[in-house]
């Protein structure tokens, strides 16, 4: 495994998005325990939770108290697990997401998911999206008093542009550490996101991050795509998964990116942390990166 750094704090290269182990579909609970206990045992440390990683309207915190379970059954050491939560959406149950992003309400929630978490303090909390309704200052504001407090000890955005990156910066300082936004071979809209945390030292956490490469996405209006057969290609190559070549590449585009793949069985964690180990070539870079131009000519 390899690591790389959250603020001051290190972790894998590659970690565990544990939302699917929580949401519709979801695996029995032996399985979804299973599966975080692979995770550690391949040398995952970075977990990513929310508490609204949920499926039905009472169960909010379902995916925190799940992973906090799973972290407590397992049979080794498990201190140098960062699990990272977040808060400011809600699931009413109808399969929709709500944003909620006033002070109060992100206070509250840190609060409520230390609690799950069982934890003093929070090592990583996430303002999981910002909200049209409440001024970023003021949203970014309750960060800054949830440090200050000591209810978490560090601090992250997600689902930002630039700007918002820049003024959340500016308010926070060193207690920024992260920040998360989808980004795949099929979305590379943060792009220019990606570019900023890395020239302000942000850990950059892919959500999503095997977007465009299944083998359902190959076949698009007009035949095969391009990114997807691209990364199928490279990946029989080297007699590994499409999966592991998608992270390696995200790996190469930054050394301040860290992916969060979702799992809901153990081989797909095993899978995904073998990707550590993966060195692409700059020709293989290259390919991969004109998938992009290809596709975007088209």
């Amino acid at each position: 495994m390899q690591y790389r750094t959250i603020g001051s704090t290190t972790v894998s290269a590659i970690g565990l998005g544990a939302m699917p182990l929580s949401i519709e579909g979801r695996p029995d609970e032996a399985r979804a325990i299973a599966t975080v206990h692979a995770a550690v045992d391949a040398g995952i440390t970075l977990i990513d939770t929310a508490d609204s990683y949920h499926w039905h309207a009472d169960e909010t915190g379902h995916n925190e108290l799940l992973v906090a379970r799973a972290l407590a059954r397992y049979g080794g050491d498990t201190s140098d697990v960062l699990v990272a939560t977040k808060g400011g959406r809600g699931r009413p149950g109808d399969g929709n997401w709500t944003v909620t992003g006033t002070p109060e309400h992100l206070k509250h929630a840190a609060e409520a998911s230390a609690k799950r978490l069982g934890v003093e303090a929070i090592g990583l909390y996430q303002l999981h999206k910002p909200d049209p309704a409440v001024p970023w200052a003021d949203s970014v504001g309750a960060l800054r008093e949830l440090l200050d407090a000591g209810t978490i000890r560090a601090a992250g955005i997600s689902n930002v542009d630039a700007g918002q990156i820049r003024e959340a910066h500016a308010m926070l300082g060193h207690g920024l550490v992260s920040v998360q936004n989808q980004y795949s071979p099929a979305v590379r809209d943060s792009e220019p996101e990606l570019r900023l945390s890395m020239q302000l030292g942000l850990a950059f956490l892919p959500w999503s991050p095997l977007g465009g490469i299944s083998r359902s996405s190959l076949d698009g209006p007009s035949g095969p795509t391009s990114t997807g057969t691209a990364f199928h290609h490279i990946a029989a190559e080297h007699g590994v998964s499409p999966q592991q070549i998608t992270l390696a590449w995200l790996l190469a585009r930054s050394p301040t990116t860290i992916p969060v793949p979702g799992a809901s069985r153990p081989a797909s964690v095993h899978d995904s942390a073998r990707a550590a180990e993966l060195k692409l070539s700059e020709a293989e870079v290259s390919r991969l990166e004109a998938t992009r131009q290809t596709n975007a000519n088209a």
